[in-house]
C-alpha cells in the first residue's frame, strides 16, 4: 500500500512538472519570439541608416524625382532608402506619417520615421518634414543646406518642431 501512494505521488509529481515546464517553454517561445522580431527591426533599421549615410552631402531639392540619386527631398530619401530593404513608402512625408504604427519619442528604434512641421509651410500641426531616427538622439534627414544629414533631434529647429514617431519595420 505504501508504495504504491509513493508511485502515485511520483508520477504525481512527474506530470505536473511536466505540464508546468510546458508551459514554461510556451511561454519563453514567446517571449524568443517577440526580441527575434524586435532585433530584426533594429538590425533592418541600422542597415537602412548606414545606407541613408552613403548620401550624406546630396544636394537637397523639394520635388525631387523618386529616380534619382543625385537631388533628394525629405520623403523621397526616407522612400528610396527603405525600399532599398523592402520597405514601400508613400511619396509624400503626410502619406508616410500614416503608415506602420504610432511610437512614442522615448521609444525611438533606429529606422523609426520621425515627423516634424517645419519650415515655411509649417503651422504646428501639418507634417512637412521626415527623418529617420539613426539612434542616440540622431536623425538621418535631408533639407536646404547641407542636403543629406545628421542632425540633433533633441535641441534647436527638430526638438521645437517635432511632432510624432511612426515605425514601419
Amino acid at each position: 500500500m505504501k508504495i504504491q501512494n509513493i508511485i502515485q505521488k511520483v508520477l504525481t509529481v512527474g506530470l505536473v512538472s511536466t505540464i508546468g515546464f510546458s508551459s514554461l517553454l510556451a511561454g519563453g517561445a514567446e517571449t524568443v519570439q517577440a526580441q527575434s522580431a524586435t532585433s530584426v527591426a533594429v538590425s533592418k533599421g541600422s542597415q537602412i541608416v548606414s545606407f541613408g549615410k552613403q548620401f550624406l552631402g546630396t544636394p537637397y531639392k523639394f520635388g525631387a524625382s523618386t529616380s534619382t540619386t543625385s537631388v533628394f527631398d525629405c520623403s523621397s530619401f526616407t522612400k528610396y532608402i527603405f525600399k532599398r530593404y523592402g520597405v514601400t513608402l508613400p511619396r509624400t512625408s503626410v502619406a508616410q506619417s500614416n503608415v506602420g504604427y504610432a511610437v512614442s519619442k522615448s521609444n525611438l528604434m533606429v529606422g523609426d520615421l520621425v515627423f516634424f512641421s517645419s519650415g515655411s509651410r509649417a503651422n504646428g500641426r501639418n507634417v512637412t518634414h521626415v527623418a529617420v531616427y539613426a539612434g542616440n538622439g540622431k536623425i538621418l534627414h535631408t533639407y536646404g543646406r547641407p542636403g543629406v544629414t545628421i542632425s540633433d533631434l533633441n535641441s534647436g529647429n527638430w526638438k521645437r518642431t517635432y511632432l510624432k514617431a511612426r515605425r514601419v519595420l
